[in-house]
């Protein structure tokens, strides 16, 4: 996640989370975990984490190649040259052993709002234990019961690490910070971010699109899993294929670096809400074999809606079928949807024989809906299908 920049000292709202002379900060404990000062005898667990760019940010001042230099300067400058300004950086360490894990601090306060932004780090080593989400969760506690009303954690687009980290210490995605943040080449890039309040639960949030059991769906013939940024080429060749540019609204070839961005944003929508984008794979070969993609913008009503499109040399065989039957499956059950619609031009006849074996219903014949080349307008016939119109065995 995007932590406090290094030229901004981390900073916070509250006064009863560090020493304003400098000194130590209060330990906080819970949950196998140590929020405390860092110390000489971290240096070598800050070496070790390199040039690691989550952990970067907490060894500035000094050129990147000489990491010892930095994290000394950090312990022993660093981070009491912050404290004594009204900063508040921790290192995170393991409750039993009181080994480094990583750190997590908050900044940028906003006082009359009583406003902070968190961020941290987890040595590589460390990943996937829970460290972060455990981390996050405790310091926002603290700087809860110490003043802080509102807490943001930022994270870029194409971190989907950070953002589960943020949605499972209980913070709310509630929009995008266009170009808040430098890149590496001197860029700007977009900001997500992820608010937590005083008064919300200590728990995850409830995401709007649940992870696929175990990473996919099967029914041993297709197989749907989340779509990756290794994608990009078939999709990219499906996608620019004239029969399915002519099915898309409007009908214009997709350009290469726009489908390698939906590849690379996948998880990110995922957990955001926006969308479900799937890879329909041969189950048997592994084989990418076309896309597929669920978009629930109606929760509120239970209308979620649908597309698929699908490699020339995989159709004929029904795994469309099988593969929307599969997503209308998960988007019924665990997704909670109440009714699905799926919208196609009047005359692509082979998707309309697909959501008919899978029990939609056609519906309507919206005239002008969407918009076709050099200003025209095309129609839109919508299909609908209810959980009880649902043909064949939802996945397992």
């Amino acid at each position: 996640m995007n932590p406090p920049p290094a030229d901004a000292a981390p900073t916070t709202p509250s006064g009863g989370q560090r020493g304003g002379d400098g000194g130590p900060a209060a330990v906080v404990e819970g949950a196998g975990l140590r929020l405390r000062d860092f110390r000489p005898d971290d240096v070598a667990d800050l070496v070790a984490a390199g040039d690691d760019p989550l952990a970067r940010w907490f060894l500035p001042g000094l050129p990147a190649p000489d990491t010892e230099a930095r994290a000394r300067w950090w312990v022993a400058e660093g981070v009491p040259g912050l404290r004594a300004a009204g900063g508040v950086a921790y290192a995170v360490a393991d409750s039993g052993t009181d080994r480094l894990l990583g750190g997590v601090a908050l900044g940028n306060p906003v006082p009359q709002r009583r406003q902070a932004e968190i961020g941290c780090w987890v040595l590589p080593g460390a990943r996937r234990r829970g460290v972060g989400t455990t981390a996050t969760r405790l310091l926002a506690g603290h700087a809860f019961a110490t003043g802080t009303a509102r807490l943001e954690l930022l994270a870029v687009a194409d971190d989907p690490a950070s953002q589960r980290v943020a949605l499972a210490a209980g913070f709310r995605p509630e929009g995008v910070r266009r170009d808040a943040a430098a890149t590496p080449d001197g860029g700007r890039q977009d900001l997500l971010a992820f608010v937590r309040l005083a008064g919300d639960p200590d728990g995850p949030v409830r995401r709007l699109l649940p992870d696929l059991p175990a990473g996919r769906l099967t029914d041993g013939v297709v197989t749907l899993r989340r779509l990756a940024p290794g994608d990009a080429d078939e999709m990219y060749a499906l996608h620019s294929r004239p029969e399915v540019v002519a099915n898309q609204a409007p009908p214009v070839p997709p350009e290469r670096h726009v489908i390698a961005l939906r590849c690379r944003l996948a998880e990110s929508q995922w957990l955001t809400g926006t969308a479900a984008r799937l890879a329909i794979l041969d189950a048997g070969t592994g084989r990418f074999a076309g896309s597929c993609g669920l978009v629930y913008a109606e929760p509120g009503t239970g209308q979620a809606s649908i597309g698929y499109a699908l490699a020339p040399g995989f159709r004929g065989r029904g795994l469309a079928t099988r593969a929307v039957r599969l997503l209308a499956g998960w988007a019924f059950g665990p997704v909670g949807a109440a009714r699905l619609v799926a919208g196609t031009v009047p005359d692509n006849t082979a998707s309309h024989r697909v959501l008919h074996r899978v029990g939609f219903h056609r519906e309507a014949l919206l005239r002008g809906r969407l918009p076709g080349l050099a200003g025209t307008r095309l129609d839109d016939l919508t299909f609908a299908l209810l959980p009880t119109d649902l043909t064949g065995d939802p996945p397992g």
